[in-house]
């Protein structure tokens, strides 16, 4: 589920073959409704007035503020005339440099989070969202020996970089 539009295609950046924002669900947005309704109640119990709303006209955003920045990391699969490049919240690596690409089932994410996991590699983790993808770093000056990702769609993010690394480039 995206509540954002895919990220348009440019002349710079090539084609996009996959993007995937990794929000929040929606239902949590009504607990940190609540949430900040209640913080906003504990504050106006102590004030007289017009002071007594602050609590609300501050809690209430700052509360659903945070679940939209926790929901803002996204995953981009571009094509291009150099060969394209794998984005995950911002850091780029380049297809050339992808090897070998594996889902981690949910069953599985302990194991890869924890002993399986090598202290250089890049994590995007989100606990709400189940599979991990496991991507593969060959080349050396990239200085992560893998990614593991957090995705929705893992089978379609994994046939995104299989196809892009398979395009013809020129």
């Amino acid at each position: 589920m995206s509540d954002r539009l895919p990220e348009t295609d440019s002349a710079t950046s090539g084609p996009t073959a996959f993007d995937e924002r990794l929000s929040v669900p929606v239902w949590w947005y009504l607990l940190a409704l609540g949430m900040g309704v209640l913080l906003g109640a504990q504050i106006h119990m102590g004030y007289p007035g017009l002071r007594s709303w602050i609590g609300y006209v501050t809690m209430v955003p700052l509360c659903l503020g945070v679940l939209w920045w926790m929901g803002r990391s996204r995953t981009v699969v571009r094509g291009g005339a150099g060969g394209g490049t794998l984005v995950s919240n911002g850091r780029t690596v380049p297809l050339s440099a992808v090897g070998v690409t594996d889902t981690v089932a949910r069953g599985d994410k302990q194991a890869a989070m924890g002993p399986d996991l090598d202290p250089t590699a890049y994590v995007l983790h989100r606990a709400w969202i189940g599979p991990l993808v496991r991507v593969e770093i060959t080349d050396p000056s990239v200085g992560e020996p893998y990614w593991v990702l957090s995705s929705r769609r893992p089978e379609e993010l994994r046939g995104a970089i299989a196809a892009q690394q398979q395009a013809p480039t020129g």
